[in-house]
């Protein structure tokens, strides 16, 4: 989550397809950068389990990325246990295409669930 979208270039195809939640598409790296500066004061990942599915060629797998997000919104509150799902589909080496999920949409439209699941994760520690 560190924003290096420059970075980033060496690992993705020159086309690339990337599906932000709600379905917003963008094309490379720095769109999802731009996207998150407006979205967050802050943002990082705690990456909870990278799988790959069984099958995969080298001209096609497809990578998942599962965790949890935290940082800040842009009001200064703090979050934390934001579920996330990032799925990649890897063809020759590099990343083709990319869809991102997360709970953010949620906790911005109900705030009241990220104090719930906020909740439920200081139990769990």
């Amino acid at each position: 989550m560190i924003p290096d979208p420059e970075g980033a270039q060496h690992l993705i195809a020159p086309v690339m397809r990337i599906r932000f939640t709600g379905g917003r598409a963008m094309n490379k790296p720095s769109d999802c950068t731009v996207f998150n500066a407006g979205r967050y004061a802050w943002v990082k990942k705690r990456i909870a389990r990278t799988d790959v599915v069984a099958g995969g060629t080298p001209s096609e797998t497809i990578v998942y990325s599962l965790g949890t997000l935290y940082g800040e919104w842009p009001d200064g509150t703090p979050f934390e246990g934001n579920r996330y799902v990032d799925r990649y589909v890897v063809s020759n080496g590099l990343i083709t295409h990319m869809d991102v999920w997360n709970d953010s949409a949620e906790w911005i439209l109900t705030p009241g669930l990220a104090a719930e699941a906020n909740a439920a994760n200081a139990a769990k520690a």
